[in-house]
């Protein structure tokens, strides 16, 4: 047998083994195995992921979604054209990312309340997405009440000082 040849049977030896054992592992494990050989640059720390990335793209969501009724009269916030609802959709997405960099490990506070308010965070800016792509305002709106409800909880559970400092008026 030629080097050649030896090399290829190692490797559709080796090939056929790992196939048998994927076969025979449950799928966490391997999920496990390929999550413990991953690496994720989490040097931005949660508050700065928070006031850098996910704070903007949620205020942005939120000044375009709803109307406002003062002294000057009444005024609807929604895109009035398609680059404003892909704009907002953009956002969205941020939204939607963010929730999985807060899941990251490094990140992820724990593996309980923390990760269904990150996969919250997500579903909530899922909908704002769909919302923007057919250009639903009703839709647009309570995906951004979803979001605030999960950005409250979350807070709450987390950070309480934080919903404080705007109830009391600290806010900058």
């Amino acid at each position: 047998m030629t080097n050649q040849n030896l090399k290829f049977l190692c490797v559709s030896l080796t090939t056929l083994l790992l196939a048998g054992l994927a076969a025979c592992s449950p799928e966490s494990e391997i999920e496990e195995a390929i999550a413990a050989d991953a690496t994720y640059n989490t040097s931005l720390n949660v508050q700065e992921l928070m006031a850098l990335v996910l704070e903007p793209a949620s205020d942005i969501l939120w000044d375009s979604g709803g109307w406002v009724v003062d002294a000057s009269g009444y005024e609807e916030l929604y895109p009035t054209t398609d680059d404003g609802w892909e704009y907002v959709r953009a956002q969205a997405a941020i939204v939607v990312e963010s929730g999985n960099m807060l899941a990251l490990p490094g990140r992820a506070e724990d593996n309980d309340a923390w990760m269904i308010y990150s996969e919250g965070l997500s579903e909530a800016g899922m909908l704002a997405m769909e919302a923007a792509r057919t250009q639903n305002e009703e839709d647009f709106f309570q995906a951004g009440a979803q979001l605030y409800s999960v950005c409250t909880a979350c807070h709450q559970a987390y950070n309480p000082d934080i919903n404080n400092r705007f109830v009391d008026g600290e806010a900058d």
